[in-house]
């Protein structure tokens, strides 16, 4: 079992002398039964020394396989394990994570480089299609939407964890205290480094981890170093508008196309409007602050725009055309973005969470400020994050132009 901790107490000195004292006759009833923590005998969640002496007794009586006293002593070694999630809540687990649900999308990619794609055992509909190119997406069993868990098919699979974007006393209700629920949000990039420690550490892949963290904060200084002390700042449109008469939604801070564009020295013109993740504003009033580059982010099926980016797609065409339907726009026509003709398009997945944003960041500082980055290749980044930390054959089409 994996449960949250209100603090756990180890055994007193007295508890464990008439553990010891008990233990001849208690041992062969107590491992007789399925265990929640293998090892723990008296059930605190917690296997001590003397409980592992007792699984050695057992090993030299035939009564238990090498394995299982190797699972037992990793647990007594490594367990239990405590962090912090993102909503400040403390989380203990008491044994390894075997099964998780990933209810929040922008909880895979960190998963895929912590090399834990085997410990997923049911995904969203949207993340089987958003990555469906990873090895061995295709082939999991799907929950519903991220808007729309299928608690009955959650349940099926008996998942110890299940990763949220928040706090969800909702999801930890209908699933029961047998099932862990961890929020680890993976949307802005300046709390990536500490949520995903936090799942390393959750997963006991801390090596990894710090690996990826080496790499991500190079690729990151490449960029800041150059656009930090940049003044004034390129203005920056999020999206290709609406409709002339209705309102327009645009990220702003705390989302992870927000971090991009202000990593790539971009000024996200909607940043100064009070609000988080997402604001809505009028047309005439984004009109007024006459962006200089407009980013289109390409989304999944059901969501416009899509199709202009993605694994499989061999040619650009259709981001060209999208491109110009924009720079054909009558409400865009007297921006500085469409006289000027800065108008992009990029996979939005890369752009939205904070393991990927600085990679959208990448492609966004070529376009900003091309002089400054002529010397470097997004495409070549972006190639050696798919095949060196996500395991999978570069393909397809992400941005556009490149």
């Amino acid at each position: 079992m994996i449960r949250t901790g209100e603090g756990y107490k180890m055994k007193t000195t007295m508890y464990g002398l008439l553990l010891i004292f008990c233990i001849s006759f208690s041992v062969i009833s107590g491992y007789a039964q399925v265990m929640e923590i293998p090892g723990d005998i008296n059930g605190d969640k917690i296997v001590s020394t003397e409980e592992v002496t007792a699984a050695e007794k057992l090993v030299q009586e035939g009564k238990l396989t090498s394995e299982q006293l190797r699972e037992i002593e990793h647990i007594h070694e490594k367990y239990p394990i405590e962090i912090n999630d993102s909503s400040n809540r403390t989380i203990v687990i008491y044994k390894p994570i075997k099964k998780i649900v990933v209810q929040t999308t922008t909880a895979y990619i960190p998963l895929f480089i912590l090399e834990s794609q085997d410990k997923i055992a049911a995904v969203t509909m949207e993340a089987q299609q958003d990555y469906s190119w990873i090895p061995g997406m295709e082939d999991k069993p799907t929950v519903g939407g991220y808007l729309d868990l299928d608690f009955e098919k959650i349940l099926s699979v008996k998942p110890d964890v299940i990763l949220t974007s928040k706090d969800r006393p909702d999801i930890r209700e209908k699933v029961g205290p047998n099932i862990t629920v961890i929020a680890l949000k993976f949307a802005e990039t300046g709390k990536f480094v500490k949520e995903f420690r936090s799942l390393a550490k959750l997963l006991e892949k801390e090596e990894r981890a710090e690996e990826f963290i080496s790499w991500r904060n190079s690729t990151i200084g490449k960029i800041k170093e150059r656009t930090e002390s940049i003044d004034p700042k390129i203005r920056v449109l999020l999206g290709s508008g609406g409709a002339p008469n209705e309102p327009w939604h645009c990220n702003t801070v705390g989302s992870g196309i927000h971090d991009a564009v202000t990593m790539a020295g971009g000024f996200n013109i909607v940043s100064e409007i009070p609000g988080s993740y997402t604001v809505t504003v009028d047309p005439e009033w984004v009109l007024k602050r006459d962006p200089e580059a407009i980013i289109i982010m390409n989304w999944g099926a059901g969501e416009e725009p899509s199709g202009l980016t993605g694994y499989d797609l061999k040619n650009p065409d259709a981001a060209k055309q999208y491109i110009e339907t924009v720079l054909n726009k009558e409400i865009l026509r007297n921006t500085s973005a469409i006289k000027n003709k800065k108008v992009y398009v990029i996979d939005g997945p890369t752009m939205l969470g904070s393991s990927t944003s600085y990679l959208g960041a990448i492609y966004c500082a070529k376009w900003f400020y091309p002089e400054l980055f002529k010397d470097m290749d997004p495409e070549s980044i972006h190639k050696e994050f798919i095949e060196k930390w996500l395991g999978a054959t570069y393909k397809g089409i992400w941005a556009y132009p490149v």
